[in-house]
């Protein structure tokens, strides 16, 4: 089966009319039928365009405007799902699955037709092919889709991998020798992550284990993946014209550095790192006998965010990889957006997924890259070891990923905190200084706060707070849905903060009474806000503490009603 399974929601009408009333999107199309009958050729090229985007919800009967007509029947008079989702996937190619419902809203039936996002580029049996998208009023259409635009589809979803793609016109010639002793030199650097068998092994032996050579009736084809690790320039120019790299080097406004490159990708990656390593300044920190050096980059980051860069692009789409060093930042980006299924909301937790499989594998022999496929969150946790805030990934769209790292000022005492715990075997995990990092900048976390910060359930959240306050490092003030988390004593004076924890932790039930009583005597009254304000409580925590001051022989008294209500100092 081409099209994978999705097991669709139940069709009722609540969820229908809440779809009609948010209007047409890129995965909902209103389908009318008060003037006409929707014939089938229409009903399947609206499938069709549905399937080529992310799949999604057609319903029939109902006007582009929202208003409800009703969807006339299709056998008799009645509509047979079942024969209605035959027709589909006999009219279409590769199959595309659907689930066909019948739901009454208004007294009018809506026919409700669920459609799966296809891997492969779906067409009609006819021959047309159709996608989802934007049109110039603005609003959701159906356009044609173009021969580049079928091939990045499907790369983009997995179906295939640009550099296995035979290049039929490409010559053994066309590829240089000198990288492939690069390839096999950086193995032998890796210092044992590369694989140290390919390092043996002669230039055709090489392209074969990386699946870069295709055999066609006794004879070897060159496919793209092998071009672009170990093409000659003017070959990659050629057969890969799509392919380049910027490396970019900016004091305010003014270009200091600005050189692009089609060279093969190890070569490049070697280069990109050299001019890296060039700019990189680093200052010595010392703690006890030992001294630490802190570099204004983390190289490790910096390798992971450019092997990405190189790696996942879209080498169907037109543009150059941009590295571009900054004041306070280095700013890494790629044509191409994030592959399917991964965006910036799970980047972390979701399952590698490469656009180009063969070149992730390659770089991964090669040592240059983990083999366990999470270089993101290599790159966030060295960001956050050496001090500086977590890489920035909100320049990225569906066309492009850009991932600013954070430079400047390292947070020196952070840094001591990070590497005493290694040198004591204790090593911060990556949602450790994630939690860390972001209490230390905003004192206090909800445990839904948590949960988005680490791209986890609330139930994975809690789970990571008890190990870390087993551990010392945070602790919990409140509970229920008003519970907040911040660090515990010993982190704030290892980070040399003391004060910091008796602010963020607060006060104690008897001194936030004062307080209060305190204030209404010098301002003659006190709203919720004011006090949750002033005793740093949550807005239902500091209802219950004015309630306790409210009562029979408290020393406040409530005035007004429950929105506009203020506590006043007892007669």
């Amino acid at each position: 089966m081409v099209s994978h399974f999705i097991s669709f929601p139940l069709a009722d009408a609540d969820s229908i009319r809440a779809a009609i009333d948010g209007g047409e999107t890129m995965s909902v199309e209103f389908k009318g039928e008060g003037r006409q009958a929707l014939s089938d050729r229409e009903l399947i090229e609206a499938v069709v365009c549905l399937a080529n985007g992310h799949g999604g919800l057609l319903l029939l009967g109902v006007e582009d405007s929202g208003s409800i007509t009703g969807a006339r029947p299709r056998h008799g008079n009645r509509t047979d799902p079942q024969r209605l989702q035959a027709l589909l996937a006999n009219s279409t190619q590769p199959p595309v699955q659907t689930a066909v419902s019948t739901v009454d809203i208004d007294g009018q039936p809506v026919l409700c037709v669920q459609v799966t996002n296809s891997t492969r580029i779906v067409g009609t049996t006819r021959g047309m092919y159709q996608r989802r998208a934007i049109g110039g009023d603005g609003k959701p259409t159906c356009v044609p889709i173009h021969a580049h635009e079928m091939l990045a589809h499907e790369i983009d979803r997995g179906a295939l991998d640009y550099a296995e793609l035979p290049v039929p016109d490409a010559s053994w010639d066309d590829l240089d020798p000198l990288e492939f002793e690069r390839f096999r030199r950086l193995i032998r650097e890796s210092a044992g992550y590369g694989d140290r068998v390919l390092a043996e092994l002669d230039d055709h032996d090489v392209a074969r284990a990386l699946g870069l050579l295709e055999h066609r009736g006794g004879l070897a084809v060159i496919c793209a993946g092998a071009l672009l690790l170990f093409g000659r320039e003017d070959a990659i120019r050629r057969y890969c014209p799509t392919h380049e790299a910027a490396f970019q080097a900016l004091q305010g406004l003014a270009v200091q550095v600005n050189d692009f490159f089609a060279w093969p990708l190890f070569r490049l990656a070697e280069e990109f790192l050299t001019r890296f390593q060039v700019r990189n300044t680093e200052e010595e920190i010392q703690f006890g006998l030992f001294r630490v050096s802190v570099p204004a980059y983390s190289e490790t980051a910096y390798r992971e965010a450019l092997a990405n860069a190189l790696i996942h692009r879209d080498y169907t789409a037109r543009g150059a990889v941009h590295v571009q060093w900054q004041d306070e930042q280095l700013e890494i980006s790629n044509p191409g957006g994030f592959p399917a299924g991964i965006t910036v909301d799970n980047f972390l937790v979701a399952p590698p997924r490469p656009r180009n499989p063969r070149l992730a594998d390659a770089f991964k022999r090669a040592g240059i890259v983990e083999r366990t496929g999470r270089g993101i969150n290599r790159i966030f946790a060295e960001q956050l070891r050496f001090g500086h805030g977590p890489p920035d990934y909100a320049r990225s769209t569906q066309d492009s990923v850009a991932v600013v790292l954070p430079g400047g000022k390292a947070d020196l005492a952070l840094i001591r905190y990070v590497f005493k715990q290694e040198r004591q075997e204790q090593p911060l995990t990556l949602s450790d200084l994630q939690v860390v990092t972001e209490l230390l900048h905003h004192g206090r976390l909800r445990t839904d706060e948590v949960a988005a910060l680490l791209q986890v359930g609330e139930a994975e959240a809690r789970r990571q707070l008890a190990r870390m306050v087993d551990r010392g490092l945070v602790e919990a003030r409140g509970a229920g849905k008003g519970r907040t988390w911040h660090l515990a004593a010993v982190v704030y004076r290892e980070l040399r903060e003391p004060a910091a924890y008796v602010r963020v932790h607060g006060f104690d039930q008897a001194q936030q009474e004062q307080m209060v009583v305190n204030y209404v005597a010098a301002h003659g009254q006190i709203t919720r806000g004011e006090a949750a304000n002033l005793c740093s409580l949550s807005p239902d925590q500091a209802s219950r503490l004015l309630r306790r001051l409210a009562l029979e022989d408290g020393p406040l008294v409530p005035n007004g009603d429950r929105r506009s209500r203020v506590y006043t100092r007892r007669a």
